[in-house]
């Protein structure tokens, strides 16, 4: 497996697989019902693979593969490390925040300044948007290093149902 990106807070990766993408995913199926170390969810050719409720803390991450078929009877897996759905968007969403609190603190910094009047603690505000943003960053990085042993387990728990096809 080969992460694109270091940087990156949800890292993705790319196999080939020389099987039919049905086989693969009625594969995942049979593994859905013999196992209980993991839930694996299935919607069409997306395959969801997460801790059990009781496994899971905040950080948590999950495995969502979309298998795709292609030409001679192979498929390409997509795969996606991730956090729990919810904490994606609540990160998401606080990161819009600071970013539109930060540009509304800047305006009105430039504003107050061609205008002649105090603009400190504009500039302050807009300051702390920024610092909160990367305490954010830092803290999604953080949970990532927090999530990095389970995203191996999951990523072992792929990798036995695949080797059949690869």
């Amino acid at each position: 497996m080969e992460i694109s990106n270091d940087i990156v807070l949800r890292p993705r990766f790319k196999l080939k697989i020389l099987a039919n993408n049905n086989t693969v995913l009625e594969n995942f199926e049979v593994h859905k019902k013999t196992q209980t170390k993991f839930i694996i969810s299935r919607v069409d050719d997306h395959v969801f693979i997460r801790f059990p409720k009781k496994d899971q803390h905040f950080w948590s991450p999950q495995l969502h593969l979309e298998i795709n078929k292609e030409e001679n009877n192979h498929s390409i897996v997509h795969g996606l490390f991730g956090p729990n759905p919810t904490v994606w968007t609540l990160f998401i969403f606080l990161h819009f925040v600071v970013a539109v609190l930060c540009l509304g603190f800047g305006v009105w910094a430039y504003t107050s300044a061609k205008l002649g009047n105090a603009f400190i603690l504009q500039l302050c505000l807009s300051l702390l948007m920024i610092l909160i943003w990367f305490l954010l960053y830092l803290a999604g990085r953080i949970g990532r290093t927090k999530g990095k042993p389970e995203m191996y387990l999951l990523h072992h728990f792929m990798e036995e149902i695949l080797k059949t096809y690869r």
